[in-house]
């Protein structure tokens, strides 16, 4: 650990918004670094500057927090999410995937998906991935205006993705009004503070090589994400050799997908040449290890794929196939796993874990340079985690214990833009949490199915 050294300012106070009196920071650019006794200094929504105790002296604020037992840490980034997917939480247990798609959650979509459904849904998840430390997340599913609506009610920021699919649905019934619909969500967002836009391909196996070269074209009119689920399950490499001659990923290469704008998710079963082709193309993959082994799609190899320098973010994946938005246990899941299928207890560090659940996902999805760490000039987006609680006791690495020791219910303060939206001493006053809000959606949904 190192204290920040800095030389106190003389003259009148410098008045800031806020002073986060933190014991512990784990800004995560530099990496490996642990601050101990640090002033976070917020203004205006940004981080001002990190702050030893005697430099603080300088500042005033209108509000100060004292977290004399706490980490503090950039809001963590969901890398993989489908938002209005919450209101199907429970569905279809015990399925594989294919089975699970095409048994329960199509026919259910078929049935609700619609606005109300869309935006209803994605505000019950922000306010899951609220209390669960999540500041930003990057969505796939229909209706994205409604679900980036969701989010910036809820005080949160997002990628959400123009979905291309190969069949109708609520939202459109061609590929043409599929990219009609993409070239309205980009015109709507361009610009917003909050949200912004990713092509979202469904996956190979749903979406034509005409669609997906448009999709790549799109993304490289925009710069532009591109978010789709690949190499998820072995039936789809093996449908892919079957129709294609070729596995996914050589085949999206040929069609302008593999580049440094993707956000391959999942990629539980690519091999060598894949991961070697994904990290020449400076890709980034979503690591979603809960909905993986829910569905028995298999162990991803992140270890080989972080040795070869791909960039690895953490993503939760729907509720319908995890079953709940908690990114601290998911990066905690993805360390062990990643131990545990490279034979290997030297990888999967702990400073990395961490960065792929904030800088990492921040990186992958558009939004690093605005959060991801707790640096200057960043957007104040940040957690606070009780580490004097009973089960991260007694505190003799906090990193680790951050990773390994700590849950979401220690979380007791989140910020956006330096605004504090969770405060478990004051949540019944938040205006982001109305529980009965969020039952009475609950209970209309179910009641629908």
């Amino acid at each position: 650990m190192v204290d920040i050294q800095t030389r106190h300012s003389q003259g009148s106070l410098m008045h800031v918004d806020t002073l986060l009196k933190c014991r512990w920071v784990i800004p995560m650019v530099p990496k490996n670094t642990i601050l101990e006794n640090v002033v976070i200094a917020i203004k205006a929504g940004n981080i001002v500057k990190l702050l030893s105790p005697k430099e603080a002296e300088a500042f005033s604020a209108d509000e100060t927090f004292e977290l004399n037992d706490h980490v503090v840490i950039p809001g963590l980034v969901n890398a993989h999410s489908h938002a209005p997917m919450n209101l199907l939480r429970g569905m279809g247990a015990d399925l594989s995937l294919m089975d699970w798609l095409q048994t329960k959650i199509w026919p259910a979509e078929a049935k609700l998906m619609g606005h109300d459904f869309a935006y209803e849904g994605a505000k019950l998840a922000a306010q899951e991935m609220l209390l669960s430390g999540i500041t930003c997340t990057n969505d796939q599913y229909f209706f994205s205006e409604d679900i980036a609506r969701a989010f910036e009610d809820s005080a949160m920021k997002c990628t959400v993705s123009a979905i291309v699919i190969g069949f109708p649905s609520a939202m459109a019934q061609s590929t043409d009004d599929y990219f009609r619909c993409a070239d309205a969500l980009f015109e709507r967002f361009q610009g917003n503070a909050h949200v912004r836009v990713s092509v979202g391909p469904h996956a190979p196996y749903t979406v034509d090589d005409a669609a997906l070269t448009r999709a790549a074209k799109l993304s490289e009119k925009h710069g532009a994400p591109i978010h789709m689920h690949i190499d998820e399950t072995a039936f789809e490499v093996s449908e892919s050799l079957r129709l294609y001659g070729m596995r996914p990923v050589e085949r999206l290469a040929r069609l302008g997908i593999i580049n440094d704008r993707l956000i391959s998710v999942h990629t539980v079963h690519p091999d060598d040449r894949e991961i070697e082709r994904l990290a020449q193309a400076g890709a980034s993959v979503a690591h979603c290890p809960s909905s993986n082994l829910k569905l028995a799609s298999g162990f991803a190899p992140i270890a080989k794929m972080m040795q070869k320098g791909i960039n690895i973010a953490i993503g939760t994946d729907s509720v319908a196939s995890n079953d709940k938005l908690d990114m601290l246990a998911e990066t905690r899941l993805a360390a062990m796993l990643g131990k545990a299928t490279a034979s290997d207890p030297t990888t999967m560090k702990v400073f990395d874990m961490l960065y792929a659940a904030t800088m990492g996902g921040a990186t992958a999805i558009g939004w690093g340079d605005r959060i991801g760490s707790i640096e200057a000039g960043k957007a104040a987006d940040l957690v606070a985690i009780n580490l004097a609680d009973i089960n991260t006791i007694p505190t003799t690495d906090v990193a680790t214990q951050l990773l390994y020791s700590a849950d979401r219910s220690q979380i007791s303060h989140v910020w956006t833009d330096g605004q504090c939206v969770v405060s478990k001493q004051l949540l019944q006053k938040s205006p982001y949490f109305d529980r009965e809000y969020s039952v009475n959606v609950a209970k209309k949904w179910q009641n629908a199915l």
